[in-house]
């Protein structure tokens, strides 16, 4: 089976080498994956308008639709990245078949002023459908940025499957994901539920 094209999309700050998005990047290459990780502009000063054009011309790079499974990684900002991409505009060569958000900060979440831009997403099922064919949400219990009755009811209003990582936390570097086999999996075969590392 040939694997997807993969676009794996960070969040504030980036996903440093040991991150498992970098991990995971790597794994997909090794096995002949074609790999997208791009590097969103001022990743420390996150503007959603700049993230927002930056996200598009890389969903329009992937290959054309038919051509092989087109599948979106999205951790932490980047999930409320893809919220707002869903919610604009609607543009079906832009249209992918998988997405995966990873430990989503709560739509309202008021602790870190640098990304106050980018709360209170739309949280509405239709647009969501609309970005993708399917899509499944995963929350680390213990995430600052997030309660897990939180992540319920944000995957409620989305209508998409959850999944929680028991003591996962916000599924980063600091909560020992590095290596993250459940997570590769998913993006070879559409393995689910996801779990912990």
């Amino acid at each position: 089976m040939s694997l997807p094209h993969t676009l794996i999309l960070h969040g504030l700050g980036g996903s440093g080498p040991a991150h498992w998005q970098n991990w995971l990047a790597g794994e997909l290459a090794h096995h002949g994956g074609s790999v997208d990780l791009p590097r969103f502009s001022s990743p420390d000063e996150p503007e959603l308008s700049a993230w927002l054009d930056e996200l598009r011309s890389h969903l329009a790079a992937m290959p054309a639709a038919g051509s092989a499974e087109r599948v979106v990684v999205a951790h932490s900002l980047a999930v409320l990245l893809w919220l707002h991409h869903a919610a604009g505009e609607f543009d079906e060569a832009l249209r992918v078949d998988r997405v995966l958000l990873v430990a989503p900060p709560a739509p309202d979440f008021a602790g870190e002023p640098l990304i106050s831009g980018f709360l209170h997403p739309v949280l509405d099922p239709t647009v969501v459908r609309r970005a993708a064919v399917s899509t499944r949400l995963v929350a680390g219990e213990g995430d600052a940025y997030c309660t897990v009755p939180q992540a319920k009811e944000m995957a409620e209003a989305l209508r998409v499957d959850l999944d929680v990582i028991v003591g996962g936390g916000h599924l980063n570097i600091d909560a020992g994901y590095g290596e993250w086999g459940a997570v590769l999996k998913w993006v070879r075969s559409g393995r689910t539920p996801l779990t912990p590392r």
